[in-house]
């Protein structure tokens, strides 16, 4: 079954799943505001997960055409294991920490704060426009130093 949204229609994982990433990156707002440090733990595959398979969202979210080209996402979990996505041999690619890579799709942190490396210009434009979640792109956060 598919259920509609603000989005596409989800599948019932889909869904699922995207609810987990709301309450991750809301509840992480939260901590922020009582000055809480919360732990990153494997976890947060599912929110890497969706906000990898977000991907063509992001661009038609933006206006933009989805790049046709499959591309390569390699996180480095918590725990220390590579998260792979997309083919080994594709020439866009993505990696560094999961945690940076959750906190970009959530829109938590700026990209110029995160650890995160794309190679091709498709996979470079799609970390200044990755979201993981439906409706309209917002305004992100801005770069550290400057004022909110």
């Amino acid at each position: 079954a598919r259920f509609p949204w603000y989005g596409p229609p989800m599948a019932t994982a889909s869904m699922a799943t995207a609810r987990l990433m709301e309450t991750w990156a809301h509840g992480l707002d939260v901590a922020d505001a009582l000055g809480v440090r919360r732990p990153p733990t494997d976890r947060l595959r599912h929110i890497a997960r969706i906000g990898v398979r977000a991907r063509d969202f992001a661009y038609a979210a933006h206006g933009l055409t989805p790049p046709a080209e499959q591309f390569r996402v390699e996180l480095t979990g918590p725990g220390g294991d590579v998260w792979a996505y997309g083919p080994e041999e594709a020439a866009q690619r993505v990696t560094g920490p999961a945690l940076d890579f959750c906190l970009l799709a959530t829109q938590r942190a700026h990209r110029a704060d995160l650890a995160l490396t794309a190679e091709g210009p498709d996979a470079d434009r799609w970390l200044d426009i990755a979201q993981a979640f439906a409706g309209p792109p917002g305004a992100g956060r801005p770069p550290r130093g400057e004022a909110r």
